[in-house]
């Protein structure tokens, strides 16, 4: 029995990404698979019709016959309204759903009876390693932060000794030394630049501290509280209003002393944490910059406006959107082997099984046979 992937184009404004590249595909194919892709799903990202087709995959002009026909759907963004209608009943959906914020379209996706798979939502434990989009994703994001930093300097990020004297480094501070945070100091330290990184868990700083980058210690004596910041999956919990005051405050001294600060922090389902307030910026130097990598979730600077880029009291601030869709090329390459590690497990000779006491499909099972299971 022979099980339908269809990887339909993105229509949500400003994605460039596919959910699955010609490499992929050819990876996936087999006598129990078969793939088909709507006509230019890959071309914003480097991956014309003609690659798809050598690699053996169906090209399909019309992505209503594209959806109906799918038994298991793989997208970037979630899907419109018009998409989820035209989903078939009892087939899969995987893709980025962002289950947080769209609980109207997860009821709409219960009621048309698909099965639908958050990657958000995969668990960080060994086996789901390969399927972890939120990883794969965060990495392009912390690369291309310290080259919007770097563009926006008014300086060099490496030491530099000419015959007309020496240039001292450019000072990087990363806070947030998640996926994206840890990314980030690795490119910086590769650029050359004087680099310290922060995070409110204290057990981030052997990694920090691996890459050849400072650590910025606000714990010293509060050993308990920076153990107790991590939750069980390994993400940083959100503190109470208090601790983050603190932390605030002793942070600011090195963010003044910063050329360049990028901010990674966030924590699932809420809104990001403000670590840079605007008292914070009247102490920053003029022409320093900041790249607040949490605009989607409001940011965690205070003057970030999510998905531009603004010059205030002296500092300019990027604050993109959709950071790993501007390297559409390897981000979809990433994608394509999350959704297909995560799926492919599931077909066999008879067909697709989905199986919700699995330590991955749980956990990420969002809704299945007509029920939400999203919060439940």
């Amino acid at each position: 029995m022979s099980v339908r992937i269809c990887v339909p184009r993105e229509t949500a404004a400003g994605e460039s990404r596919v959910a699955l590249t010609p490499d992929g595909a050819r990876r996936l194919l087999s006598d129990d698979i078969s793939i088909a892709v709507e006509a230019g799903a890959g071309r914003a990202a480097g991956f014309p019709d003609a690659d798809y087709e050598d690699a053996g995959v169906e090209i399909v002009p019309d992505a209503g016959r594209l959806l109906g026909e799918a038994d298991i759907v793989f997208k970037v963004a979630p899907p419109s309204e018009t998409e989820a209608d035209g989903l078939r009943e009892g087939s899969i959906l995987a893709c980025l759903l962002q289950p947080h914020e769209n609980a109207a379209l997860i009821e709409r996706l219960a009621d048309g009876g698909i099965t639908a798979l958050a990657l958000e939502l995969v668990p960080r434990i060994t086996r789901a390693q390969s399927m972890d989009a939120l990883s794969s994703q965060s990495n392009l994001a912390g690369y291309k932060a310290v080259l919007l930093g770097a563009n926006s300097l008014g300086r060099i990020f490496p030491l530099l000794m000419t015959a007309a004297g020496t240039l001292s480094p450019a000072r990087v501070l990363v806070l947030g030394a998640g996926v994206a945070g840890l990314q980030a100091i690795a490119t910086a330290r590769r650029l050359g630049a004087d680099t310290w990184g922060y995070d409110i868990r204290a057990a981030v700083r052997e990694e920090v501290e691996s890459l050849g980058a400072k650590f910025v210690d606000l714990q010293e004596g509060a050993e308990g509280a920076a153990e107790d910041a991590e939750t069980e999956g390994g993400y940083a919990k959100e503190l109470e209003e208090a601790e983050q005051a603190r932390q605030r405050e002793l942070l600011a001294q090195h963010v003044a002393r910063a050329d360049v600060v990028i901010t990674t922090a966030l924590v699932p389902g809420r809104p990001a944490p403000v670590l840079i307030t605007e008292e914070t910026m009247d102490r920053m130097k003029d022409g320093s910059v900041i790249v607040d990598l949490a605009g989607e979730a409001g940011g965690n600077c205070a003057l970030s406006t999510p998905g531009e880029t603004v010059v205030e009291r002296g500092v300019t601030i990027h604050a993109p959107l959709n950071v790993p869709g501007s390297l559409p090329y390897h981000a979809s390459q990433l994608l394509g082997r999350n959704l297909s590690a995560l799926v492919k497990p599931m077909i066999g000779e008879e067909g697709v099984s989905v199986d919700l006491a699995d330590d991955v499909i749980g956990p990420c099972c969002v809704t299945h046979a007509g029920e939400v299971r999203f919060g439940a």
